[in-house]
């Protein structure tokens, strides 16, 4: 069946074959709950007037039969094959799809938004969902999952469910780095500290509402998407070399929040996941990991496309996307988000399982 065809899929039965008739999964993680931005939103931005949307094809053409979702990929996203890790099914429903019901959400649900951050300025450039409302959005289903499955086993999956966070990247590329104000406040540091409060913020947040196995994903080498290649003005065509210094040292000092949450909040288990070392060395020596291309993007020339610009550029689209580490200018392929995957699961599996 053709992606056009399936396109007109209704979202209910979509919905109801990944994830119907498949409650909590027995086990210690009976859900997984996320936060972030376009690495790990899984269609929310559908339901809202932005342009940050990737609900179209080519994105998802290797998904369920080239569906395309909502999700900045040809196919899953890292939080699809870690909720598969757990036992809990190959895909996380976005929490705003009302097709979805509440029980299809008790196993995994993505509060997520592309092209959010941390900072509230950074939703407001393309008008997307701030992770204030992420977490007002969190609290809304707690209650939900209360009024349908009870008090007790509500709690249960909340107190049990793994919390991923996958957020930061666009404060820097798409705030600060790209506008003026920001930088007019803060010097890098001290922005970084400004972020690191938002997260800190954030994770005590859920933690109240009874959140306690927790991953928080670091920065990737955010100046080696072909994006911020063509962007680099210094050396057009390589990383751009202050941005991943950038991520480093801010991985360092999320990695110091961790030690400290997990020191002053009861019962919390925090873990830091380091998918930076992973993306350098795909990036430095594509081939080891059967790639050929981490330059480009499959989509377009690969160099500047992303979202809509994808769409309008078809004619260019790579064959093999498992070729490919990124799949537009900015997000990985599939291929590349089970890597990444493969460290989170690493990460966690030995703490919360």
């Amino acid at each position: 069946m053709s992606a056009q065809h399936l396109r007109y899929l209704p979202w209910l039965i979509f919905c109801f074959l990944l994830h119907g008739g498949r409650g909590a999964a027995a086990g210690k993680v009976p859900a997984i709950i996320v936060f972030g931005d376009s690495s790990v939103d899984t269609g929310n931005n559908n339901f809202i007037p932005t342009i940050a949307r990737s609900n179209f094809w080519p994105y998802g053409r290797d998904y369920a039969n080239g569906l395309p979702t909502g999700r900045f990929s040809n196919g899953r996203l890292a939080t699809d094959f870690i909720s598969e890790a757990f036992g809990l099914p190959p895909s996380i429903p976005a929490y705003l799809d009302t097709n979805c019901s509440i029980d299809q959400l008790a196993s995994g649900v993505s509060f997520a938004s592309a092209a959010t951050g941390l900072d509230n300025a950074t939703a407001g450039v393309l008008s997307v969902i701030t992770l204030g409302e992420q977490l007002a959005y969190f609290k809304e289903y707690t209650e939900r999952l209360k009024a349908a499955k009870g008090e007790s086993p509500a709690k249960e999956i909340i107190g049990e469910a793994l919390y991923i966070w996958s957020i930061g990247t666009n404060d820097f590329i798409e705030n600060y780095y790209n506008l003026p104000e920001r930088r007019m406040q803060y010097t890098v540091g001290e922005y970084e500290a400004y972020l690191l409060g938002l997260a800190e913020a954030a994770i005590r947040r859920v933690h109240v509402l009874g959140g306690r196995k927790m991953d928080f994903t670091g920065l990737t080498p955010m100046g080696c998407l072909p994006a911020e290649r063509v962007g680099n003005r210094d050396d057009p065509g390589e990383c751009n070399e202050q941005y991943n210094a950038v991520a480093r040292t801010f991985n360092a000092k999320l990695q110091g929040l961790v030690a400290k949450l997990n020191k002053e909040l009861p019962g919390l288990r925090l873990v830091f996941a380091d998918t930076y070392q992973l993306l350098a060395a795909v990036v430095s020596k594509p081939a080891d990991y059967g790639f050929d291309n981490a330059v480009q993007g499959c989509c377009g020339t690969g160099l500047f496309e992303a979202g809509y610009f994808c769409s309008f550029s078809t004619a260019m689209l790579c064959v093999n996307a498992n070729k490919y580490v990124f799949f537009d200018a900015i997000h990985p392929t599939e291929k590349m988000y089970k890597l990444l995957a493969d460290t989170v699961i690493n990460t966690t599996l030995h703490v919360f399982m």
